[in-house]
């Protein structure tokens, strides 16, 4: 397992090192070195944790041309690595069910899909998630903040991908709902700290707007 570890490190940084909405190489190696930290305090496998999160930004939409198109690359490589089915299909089951999607998305079935999924939206808080919040409105021209935008609740996944927004209506859409999402105790203690930045972030940013 050690050696699929350190194969898919290698494949998945060379596809991702370059990506520009904040979904790069650097974003994977974060999540993964929390997912690994949260497995270790929650008592989980962390070899799946460990893949499940180097693994899980390549069949994200955001990032590939289709979930489709990312799920078949990502199921290639996996049989390429000769792990147990049990292992690949519980991958494939984190990777596929994790994603926020508007808040649409069924919760995580197991404690590592759990796991993953917290390390993965701790990324999206604190001063890394605000960087990432205008690094990708930017890269889909959407403005900084418009006052004159209402928040959307309520979304279908289509509305959520591709519907009118700002990067600072994205904290009141996603953002600020994370930390009451999380799922492991861990990742709720580390969650406090993020999004009372966030929400000191917002204070500021609004007197200076004004």
């Amino acid at each position: 397992m050690k050696d699929a570890i350190t194969r898919t490190t290698e494949w998945v940084k060379a596809q991702l090192e370059h990506e520009g909405t904040g979904h790069d190489w650097e974003h994977i190696r974060r999540v993964t070195s929390q997912a690994q930290e949260i497995a270790e305090i929650e008592g989980a496998d962390r070899h799946i944790v460990t893949l499940a999160a180097l693994l899980h930004d390549l069949i994200d939409d955001k990032v590939v041309a289709s979930e489709e198109e990312g799920l078949a690359k990502v199921n290639k490589w996996l049989e390429q690595l000769a792990l147990p089915t049990d292992a690949k299909t519980h991958i494939i089951e984190i990777i596929t069910t994790m994603s926020f999607k508007g808040g649409n998305n069924k919760p995580m079935s197991t404690l590592e899909g759990q796991i993953v999924q917290d390390a993965d939206r701790l990324d999206a808080l604190g001063a890394i998630g605000i960087a990432r919040t205008f690094l990708y409105a930017g890269s889909k021209g959407q403005p900084m903040y418009d006052p004159a935008a209402r928040v959307r609740e309520n979304m279908t996944v289509e509305q959520y991908r591709n519907g009118k927004s700002s990067a600072v209506h994205h904290f009141y859409e996603k953002l600020l709902k994370l930390k009451s999402l999380m799922n492991t105790n861990e990742a709720k203690r580390r969650a406090e700290r993020r999004h009372a930045f966030m929400e000191q972030f917002l204070e500021q940013f609004y007197q200076e707007w004004d």
